[in-house]
């Protein structure tokens, strides 16, 4: 950016003065209808943005210059949020005209992080600020929605777990102290993916002292955060951020709340990344989720709290069992489920409504928005307060107290007022006495003109008269030269023209005073009206907000119902067991999506417990399943994990009966994924993912692992696979499902009592296989992978080769140099006279005793190390 030279035009320097304080912001400079960006900002904009670029002056003096119209800047700002950038945005404060250069300010700063654009948000997303104060290890966490007011800080004692916490509320742009660790900030700003914003180490400091007096309490201690010196100190450091950026009080953050980081189920990113909670494996996609399928509220609010619930699943049964009688009460009554969609429809976003307004950011259509949502709230609470359910009831409740407002709205609001103060007819006729008498002077105007003009062409004769307007001489009477001798004398000539010469009287300079004066006394009068009405708004945030999370709460309730009661699904048992007992159980996203729903899911049976849990004797702590590929392993064992998180959100789950105990955390391993972006293979991936799983996996967890071992060798990928379930049924002793096609894993159900091996049964027809998904016990022996690729596609002649080389294998056919012999037999099939016997020639007394005793082996029997000692005797015995 240049210096501020005296050979820049005053506006020009106005702009790089304004700049000058957004030096990390793309600055939008009010002129006129557009807002344009120059110098290093205009090639940034103009690349971003694909518009065109162009310049202001020529020559040696030419500056780049690009622009957007000041109507559609929402569409371009979102674009530029959405790559990463901050903007700055400079309005005009004043009219023209009144001095050389109009006064023009920063507004707001609109960063990924700080949106309150309706047409920008997504209304169905909460748009997470996140404050770190980092300690030695991990830190204090903040996390603050500036649309709705939210504020929540924690503290995390690892910067894995604060990763973990910031990508699972979804934030979107992170602030650090200028002090803080260069690099642990971009190590954690850039696992997140998110852009990162430093600010001054002060805005950190005395932060328990500056929530304390935004809040207007004596301690924090009310609101459960007493304590939490780093966690204060990010949540401060976030308040600020939102008040600078926004340039007002941020008076609708009237509470903070702990974040909850220990008393909720935990659910780290690969976790909710392999189970589809919010987005799809396969292109990141919202619909064909977990989320997409309970997503059935009615209002804005109530989706993002569907998704926290979600995101959040609960550990406490008091609360569990609040929720799911609630559902099981609308469950029952299809009426009650209509009844509460109608109620709830004509209730507004009231969380964004209100911040928007107390930010100064809200309109005409705001007010009046909010006042709709507001008159239906007690039409609302009547229907929940007639309800049984506990939760229910208390949403009802605190629905009331906000009538004389809604009232006081209603009488001052236009039905339909116009977007901005300036056009006017933003309060209702009848409200203010004053403000109708000067609209009466203002609207009537026109017509007066009218009269005027037609009275004095009949009295003095001049029917080309006319009564005009222009901003320099105000209103005047136009009279060609043909008929100035017909003018009267008491007319006052103000300006002669090539045509003719203009007069006013003063009867049209009374008019004029009046009405010009009442156009401004207009615009003042409303703008004060609408102030009045904003800070009646903002006065009863606290009453607000309140009502706005029982509104949510009583949506998210309902969406569970409905999808509970259209799905049939079954209110399941949460206690504090160690024991998941699911009994035709289905997954709830694949059943959807099948033509036939429900009836053509094949349900399954779970039943897994912790290592020597007293109620779950002789049951399995660790499931070892196989089975052929594509027969559904890895559906069975998401379900499961799917089910119990259903469960402790407090819904209603895809089966006939299900039993969850409590479960702290959910850990999933399924498929294959690389990070290439950080030098990591899928092996890596893999492996990282499983050493995360057996260091922070408690007995009271759900490990959900399958194909743990298939990124390297066979012997490498078995004995790592092996020492996995091992280690998770002796160390851990936690409800494991274990997918493998290690078919060599089933003798661990001899060697540990807590492993139990389950299949997936198929069932053959001639050279067709056909999967029948029912999960039953015992082994499989055979993946049917070349029956799956004759499936996938692949030519004829590559799976004869494939089944050729099977059998070469299986029947361990070696060639002269002792190795596999998968290359025999391309052009014929192999003579069985010239393959090597396993064993001498029966001549030999020794060799015929070692092929006996292998005839009598029963190898269903046999152990591991059983077979180790008899290799070494046979070999012993044959010299």
């Amino acid at each position: 950016m240049p210096e501020i030279a005296q050979a820049h035009t005053p506006m020009m320097r106005q702009y790089l003065e304004t700049k000058a304080r957004y030096p990390d912001a793309l600055l939008f400079f009010r002129l006129g209808d557009f807002y344009e960006l120059f110098f290093e900002d205009a090639l940034t904009a103009s690349e971003a943005l694909q518009i065109t670029l162009t310049a202001r002056s020529k020559g040696d003096d030419k500056v780049p210059m690009c622009g957007v119209p000041h109507h559609a800047a929402r569409g371009y700002v979102a674009k530029l949020l959405e790559k990463g950038f901050k903007v700055a945005i400079c309005d005009q404060v004043e009219e023209p005209g009144k001095n050389t250069i109009v006064k023009r300010e920063v507004t707001r700063v609109v960063t990924p992080g700080m949106v309150l654009d309706d047409q920008v948000l997504d209304p169905r997303e909460a748009s997470w600020l996140g404050a770190v104060a980092l300690a030695e290890a991990g830190g204090g966490l903040a996390l603050l929605d500036a649309s709705t007011g939210q504020l929540q800080c924690g503290e995390v004692r690892d910067d894995g777990r604060l990763v973990d916490e910031l990508r699972r509320a979804g934030v979107r742009e992170l602030v650090f102290a200028r002090g803080a660790d260069a690099a642990r900030v971009d190590a954690i700003a850039r696992a997140v993916g998110v852009p990162a914003a430093r600010r001054d180490d002060a805005e950190f400091e005395r932060g328990e002292e500056k929530l304390r007096r935004h809040l207007r309490v004596a301690s924090l201690d009310g609101f459960g955060v007493g304590g939490l010196a780093a966690g204060l100190a990010a949540a401060a450091a976030a308040l600020a951020y939102l008040s600078d950026t926004q340039r007002a009080a941020p008076a609708h953050v009237d509470r903070i709340a702990r974040l909850r980081t220990d008393d909720v189920l935990l659910l780290d990113e690969a976790t909710r990344t392999n189970l589809e909670l919010e987005r799809t494996l396969s292109g990141g996609r919202k619909k064909g989720t977990l989320l997409a399928l309970l997503d059935r509220t009615v209002t804005a609010p109530g989706g993002r709290r569907l998704a926290e619930w979600l995101r959040y699943p609960l550990t406490d049964l008091d609360r569990i069992g609040a929720r799911l009688d609630a559902v099981e009460e609308l469950v029952g009554s299809a009426v009650a489920r209509e009844d509460l969609a109608a109620a709830l429809r004509p209730v507004a976003d009231l969380e964004r409504l209100l911040s928007r307004l107390v930010l100064r950011q809200g309109n005409g259509r705001d007010l009046r928005a909010l006042c709709g949502a507001l008159l239906a709230l007690p039409a609302l609470a009547d229907l929940l307060a007639a309800r049984g359910a506990a939760l229910l009831r208390e949403a009802g409740a605190r629905l009331r107290g906000l009538e004389a407002l809604a009232a006081h709205l209603d009488r001052a609001v236009a039905e339909e007022p116009p977007p901005t103060l300036r056009e006017g007819g933003i309060v209702r006729r009848g409200f203010s006495a004053e403000l109708d008498e000067i609209v009466a002077i203002a609207d009537d105007g026109k017509g007066y003109i009218a009269s005027l003009e037609a009275r004095e062409k009949e009295r003095t004769g001049i029917g080309s008269l006319k009564v005009r307007f222009n901003k320099v001489f105000g209103y005047y009477l136009e009279v060609t030269k043909a008929n100035l001798h017909l003018v009267p004398k008491e007319w006052e000539r103000r300006q002669t023209t090539v045509g003719g010469e203009r007069f006013v009287t003063p009867e049209l300079k009374s008019f004029e005073e009046k009405v010009l004066t009442a156009e401004e006394r207009r615009f003042a009068l409303e703008e004060r009206i609408f102030e009045d009405l904003r800070a009646a708004v903002a006065a009863e945030a606290a009453r607000i907000r309140t009502a706005a999370d029982a509104v949510a709460e009583a949506d998210a309730v309902l969406s569970l119902a409905r999808v509970a009661a259209e799905r049939g699904y079954a209110r399941p048992t949460v206690d504090d067991s160690e024991v998941l007992e699911i009994v035709d159980g289905r997954h709830p996203v694949v059943e959807a999506v099948l033509p036939d729903g429900p009836a053509g899911f094949v349900p399954n049976d779970v039943l897994v417990a912790a290592r020597g849990a007293p109620e779950c004797e002789g049951h399995g702590a660790v499931l070892v399943i196989t089975g052929p590929n594509m027969a559904g392993k890895s559906t069975v064992m998401r379900q499961a994990a799917l089910v119990t998180l259903l469960a402790q959100m407090g819904g209603f789950v895809p089966a006939r009966r299900a039993r969850v105990g409590l479960v702290d955390r959910i850990f999933t391993r399924v498929g294959a994924s690389d990070d290439l972006a950080r030098g990591r293979s899928t092996f890596m991936v893999e492996m990282t993912e499983t050493a995360a799983i057996l260091h922070n996996a408690t007995r009271r967890s759900l490990v959900v692992l399958d194909e743990i071992g298939r990124g390297t060798s066979t012997f490498d990928g078995v004995s790592i696979a092996w020492a996995v379930a091992e280690h998770l049924h002796d160390a851990k002793g936690c409800r494991t499902l274990f997918a493998t096609h290690y078919h060599e894993l089933q003798d661990l159900a001899r060697e540990r009592p807590a492993v139990r091996n389950l299949t997936v049964a198929v069932r053959e027809v001639g050279d067709q296989v056909v999967f029948l998904r029912k999960l039953v016990s015992g082994g499989a022996s055979r993946s049917y992978g070349i029956e799956v690729a004759k499936l996938a596609g692949l030519p004829a002649e590559v799976l004869a080769r494939a089944r050729e080389i099977l059998k070469n294998l299986e029947s361990m056919e070696v060639d002269e140099g002792g190795h596999a012999a998968l290359a025999r037999g391309r052009r014929r099939r192999p003579d069985p006279a010239s393959q090597l016997g396993l064993f001498a020639a029966p001549a030999d007394p020794a060799a015929g005793e070692v092929a006996k005793d292998l005839r009598g082996l029963d190898l269903d029997a046999l152990r591991p190390l059983d077979a180790l000692n008899l290799l070494a005797a046979w070999k012993k015995r044959l010299g």
